[in-house]
């Protein structure tokens, strides 16, 4: 996404609309500050693709990761799992 300052904006307003029409938004800053964003109309834009484009949505990926052959953490017998347990509960 391309920077401009409002003083640019105000000055070159044809050359700043043709960029936006052929690139992505144009950000218009003042005193250095972000304030607002120029983008053009697209009608046949989705909800989720101006999303993307904004980088506000990131589509899922069309082959997740495999899940784990094994969960990690700690291995406990059926005598810790009941101590942990009791010492939970303050029984101990």
């Amino acid at each position: 996404m391309r920077t401009i300052t409002k003083r640019e904006l105000n000055q070159q307003t044809a050359a700043v609309l043709d960029k936006v029409a052929g690139t992505d938004d144009v950000v218009v800053t003042e005193r250095g500050k972000p304030r607002w964003r120029v983008s053009a109309v697209r009608e046949s834009d989705t909800a989720l693709a101006r999303l993307e484009r904004e980088g506000r949505y990131t589509p899922p990926a069309s082959e997740p990761a495999p899940w784990p052959a094994a969960p990690g953490g700690p291995a406990y017998s059926t005598d810790e799992a009941d101590a942990l347990f009791d010492e939970m509960r303050g029984d101990h």
